[in-house]
């Protein structure tokens, strides 16, 4: 790596660093960041059609197609009735990513605020949530529709976060209403990396998966978790 490269990088790391060492909020991305699992690829398995919408989750987060595209798309194939959500949820608890709870359990003892922004579905967050003591009004998810008869209806495209952009319309609502200074975002995927501005910093999660586009272009790249406490705790520079 070049001299010039180098110092570039570096000089991107202490951007972030320093939005860090004085954060006020901190918004998680929930799939492969928050839980190691993709949720909707997860019921999808469950619902039997894995396969088909794996690939299209894939190219929902590497940017290659609109996420209510994708979204639409893969809610089609799968048509979950509510029954088989319900015992998605019961029998098939997502795993938490090492660290994340330590993390979020030291942001709260600092009195920063944590919120979960998701293109994921807020039924299958909310028991994420409890787990790390999230308030159920910090969690910006989809929603799920159904029919009297419980058969699958589609979802509520009002919410932001069924769009691309979502995140950002989130994140812009949070800082308007409670005038956040230094918001940080952490997420894998494409639809997290577009929303840093209006977030103040974005630091791009890989230790589920490594989107190749997002870690090319996030200013700080981490795998593990206890990258981020470790700067939190010490308060130095890299």
């Amino acid at each position: 790596m070049s001299l010039n490269k180098r110092v570039k990088l570096s000089i991107m790391l202490e951007d972030v660093l320093a939005v860090l060492k004085r954060v006020d909020a901190v918004c998680f991305d929930v799939d492969s960041t928050v839980i190691r699992e993709e949720g909707i690829d997860e019921l999808a398995k469950f619902c039997g059609k894995g396969t088909e919408v794996a690939n299209l989750t894939s190219q929902a987060m590497s940017g290659t197609m609109t996420f209510q595209d994708s979204l639409q798309l893969r809610l089609n194939i799968i048509q979950p009735s509510l029954a088989q959500v319900k015992d998605f949820i019961r029998t098939s608890p997502p795993t938490l990513t090492p660290g994340i709870k330590n993390l979020v359990d030291l942001l709260h003892s600092r009195n920063i605020p944590v919120y979960l922004i998701s293109g994921g579905f807020r039924a299958i967050i909310a028991p994420i949530a409890d787990q790390l003591k999230i308030p159920q009004d910090h969690i910006y998810a989809n929603r799920l529709k159904f029919y009297f008869n419980g058969e699958y209806a589609g979802f509520d495209a009002n919410q932001p976060t069924s769009k691309s952009g979502g995140k950002g319309v989130v994140i812009n609502h949070l800082k308007e209403k409670y005038a956040y200074k230094n918001l940080i975002l952490i997420g894998d995927g494409a639809t997290d990396l577009e929303a840093s501005p209006p977030a103040d910093a974005f630091i791009g999660y890989g230790g589920n998966i490594i989107r190749p586009a997002v870690k090319a272009k996030a200013k700080w790249f981490v795998t593990d978790f206890n990258e981020i406490t470790d700067v939190i705790v010490n308060r130095h520079t890299i």
